[in-house]
């Protein structure tokens, strides 16, 4: 299957404490926290760390259909809350899940689920022209809850006909005891924005001249002339307008934010990631290609870091160490899928920290 190429950026916005007692959530709604909502015909999966193989914590939920595809298709991701471990790619996992609403329905049936409810609901809503991602009527949504979960995992064994991938040693069965000890964070709504419908508020944009104004007398840069030397104005031109803090990339990540600081997460698949910091030469070749079919990554989402202030334990207990500048996550270009498959497949998380946690280590 073809991917669609998402032509305008959408904006991921927090929009509220998602009230269990009020709400129950589903694969459809779109979340920071809480426990991740599986598809009804996909076994549940607990990644754990690459780095110190301890339980991950659920980070985000996207609900992401292809334009012109017969899938709904979900994206969760994870991250290890060691500190040891913040901050790298490795203590990242995100995985895509998808089925048909005819398996969706045949599995709520077969796990007797409450009588499914008429579903006027295009899998384009997402990514073509949405304004809502699960704010509105969340009231109405208990019939999609789905099966209850259970506590034990279901491992992917490789399949030579399917071609799926075994990733089971990334994934551990967990008891009761060990699921009360993975961090749960708090849930919140997030709603979305065209970045496009941004531009042009003259009741925010004095404010963010401002802000900008400030910036560039602070770094002793002016963001426009950056642009312009990235964009082929010669090295020398680059020099005269590089920031005190030598980091042009990150001076167009704030000049990017500054229309809304508040973002947490940007959306936009096919299209060009935004970097809080210079990139790797060589990022194209970091970036592996798919696991299960072999073909190409495109980029897809990305977390921003107003997200990290509200990543705060669901228990109240001690904050979990969580930080990050932005992380990156690519998936395959085809989002190749087989049918009747109840495992997930695993993208590529890119990680970058943000630059000014170095200036306090």
């Amino acid at each position: 299957m073809a991917s669609t190429v998402q032509e305008s950026t959408l904006i991921g916005l927090c929009d509220g404490d998602l009230d269990c007692k009020r709400y129950k959530s589903s694969y459809l709604t779109n979340k920071v926290g809480g426990q991740p909502d599986w598809l009804p015909v996909i076994s549940q999966h607990f990644p754990r760390c690459r780095r110190c193989g301890a339980p991950s914590a659920h980070v985000v939920q996207v609900y992401c259909p292809l334009e012109a595809s017969p899938f709904h298709r979900i994206l969760h991701l994870f991250a290890c809350t060691h500190a040891e471990c913040s901050g790298h790619s490795e203590s990242w996992t995100v995985l895509r899940s998808q089925s048909t609403e005819a398996e969706v329905a045949a599995a709520q049936t077969r796990t007797r689920c409450a009588p499914p409810q008429e579903i006027n609901l295009s899998t384009t809503d997402w990514c073509d022209g949405a304004d809502d991602w699960g704010v509105e009527g969340e009231e109405s949504k208990d019939a999609w809850g789905g099966p209850e979960q259970n506590t034990k995992v279901s491992l992917t064994e490789e399949n030579p006909q399917t071609g799926e991938v075994d990733i089971s040693t990334r994934f551990q069965d967990l008891t009761l005891a060990q699921l009360k000890d993975v961090p749960v964070f708090r849930a919140f709504f997030i709603s979305v924005v065209e970045e496009s419908d941004l531009h042009g508020k003259d009741d925010h944009m004095e404010h963010v001249q401002e802000l900008l104004r400030d910036y560039e007398r602070r770094e002793g840069a002016v963001v426009g002339q950056l642009e312009e030397s990235d964009a082929g104005g010669g090295e020398e031109k680059y020099e005269k307008s590089r920031p005190k803090h030598g980091d042009a990339a990150f001076c167009r990540f704030m000049k990017t934010i500054s229309l809304c600081p508040e973002q947490i997460l940007r959306y936009c698949r096919g299209g060009k990631p935004l970097f809080i910091s210079k990139p790797p030469s060589n990022m194209g070749d970091l970036v592996l290609a798919c696991s299960s079919c072999g073909g190409s990554r495109t980029f897809e989402l990305q977390l921003m870091p107003a997200l990290v202030s509200l990543l705060q334990r669901k228990d109240g207990g001690s904050e979990a160490e969580l930080e990050f500048g932005t992380v990156l996550v690519y998936t395959c270009t085809n989002s190749c899928w087989t049918s009747g498959s109840n495992s997930v497949q695993e993208e590529f998380c890119y990680v970058q920290p943000d630059p000014d946690q170095r200036l306090f280590k």
